[in-house]
């Protein structure tokens, strides 16, 4: 019996995909949940499984195409399978000759598959393809040595060349691109700025970590630290947890948190939803988890979407100072920067402390100057004495 493979039903916010990257090719066995396709949205990578075992009869949507909810892009014989199946009898099942004797032992298979290739993502596996790339000779600089589309065209321009690359933007940088601009042109964006001592928080960390670390089972970081500070002063300055929508203003009496994750693929956002009501070790184990899905593709579009308030960590790349771009439709964003020591005032007497910049963008349509200064003060004081966040003051 065939089998028509479709596109699953999109969410009603993303209206079609495009086809990244084909994992498997006609005469091909294919087992049931074995993944078939990647497919590129605006936000996320969509996996479409096997729904049976069987062999690609055919493929009726290539790499690069436009797809829509219930598109049929493939056809499966269904059949049960033997894994270790010789490929001439895949060939012959598709109706085509054996391969020659050289390529017998393994089924065909795209650029950047060969067995015992490094771990590709969908960028990667693309340019790879594309331009006929052996990916096997590439040492990968991704997460767990995975090869990244950086690395494909390292590749590429190795020797000295002054060969130019084109390469299509992907979707998800596309709609970066269309967000940020649209933030830019209906906004009125200001930066406030301040820098915080984290000395009582680093201290804090020292002394607890073994016995936070050994309880949860995972370690303390300053992520939570600086939610938990936000969410403190978002209760206190509910305007900066605001919106806008046409000509009213949106308070939100939640605070759904957004952390700013880098992955190969481009920026992404994950919401923790009402990161007032969580503790510590729940926020350690929200971001870790939310960080962990965004570089490996499987964060879905509902964990992407909404958000009050939004955080980003250009310090881990080494930033000292820099303005973060709001994150439409909320109101305000904190930017956190790298920790530097560096000789301040305390209490009258000169000492070394490790101090870090803090920026904060604000629209300042529905956000005042005072209300934006006086709610990155109140961040501030949380983070330099954290009691204040224990005894709610």
């Amino acid at each position: 019996m065939t089998i028509e493979v479709k596109v699953p039903v999109l969410p009603e916010s993303v209206e079609d995909a495009t086809i990244a990257t084909w994992h498997k090719q006609p005469g091909e066995a294919v087992r049931r949940d074995e993944n078939l396709v990647d497919l590129e949205t605006d936000k996320v990578v969509l996996e479409v499984p096997s729904p049976v075992d069987g062999r690609i009869m055919e493929i009726r949507a290539r790499q690069g195409d436009t797809v829509h909810s219930e598109d049929v892009i493939a056809v499966i014989e269904e059949a049960a399978v033997d894994s270790h199946e010789p490929a001439a009898k895949a060939a012959e099942a598709a109706g085509s000759a054996p391969p020659p004797p050289a390529a017998a032992a393994a089924p065909a298979k795209p650029a950047g598959q060969d067995p015992g290739a490094p771990r590709l993502s969908p960028a990667a596996r693309r340019v790879a393809e594309e331009e006929k790339v052996d990916t096997a000779r590439i040492e990968g600089t991704g997460r767990g040595g995975r090869v990244t589309k950086g690395d494909v065209l390292n590749v590429l321009r190795g020797g000295g060349s002054r060969q130019e690359e084109r390469v299509r933007m992907t979707r998800l940088r596309a709609r970066i691109a269309e967000r940020m601009k649209e933030a830019q042109n209906s906004a009125a964006i200001l930066t406030t700025f301040n820098e915080v001592d984290l000395k009582a928080v680093m201290d804090l960390r020292r002394r607890h970590q073994e016995e936070f670390t050994n309880k949860h089972g995972i370690k303390l970081g300053l992520m939570s630290f600086f939610v938990k500070a936000c969410c403190d002063a978002l209760r206190k300055f509910p305007v900066v947890n605001a919106s806008i929508e046409g000509d009213e203003i949106v308070y939100h009496n939640y605070q759904d948190i957004g952390i700013a994750v880098s992955t190969e693929r481009g920026l992404l956002v994950p919401i923790i939803r009402n990161a007032e009501s969580l503790g510590l070790a729940e926020l350690e184990m929200a971001i870790s988890g939310f960080a962990e899905k965004a570089r490996d593709g499987t964060i879905t579009l509902e964990e992407l979407q909404g958000g009050t308030f939004s955080i980003t960590n250009g310090g881990v790349f080494g930033s000292l100072l820099s303005t973060p771009l709001l994150n439409p439709p909320q109101s305000a964003i904190l930017g956190m920067h790298t920790i530097k020591e560096r000789p301040v005032v305390v209490n009258g007497e000169v000492a070394v402390r490790p101090m870090m910049y803090l920026a904060m963008s604000y629209d300042h349509r529905i956000i005042d100057g005072k209300d934006s200064v006086q709610f990155l003060v109140a961040v501030k004081h949380a983070l330099e004495d954290p009691a204040r966040l224990l005894l709610g003051i």
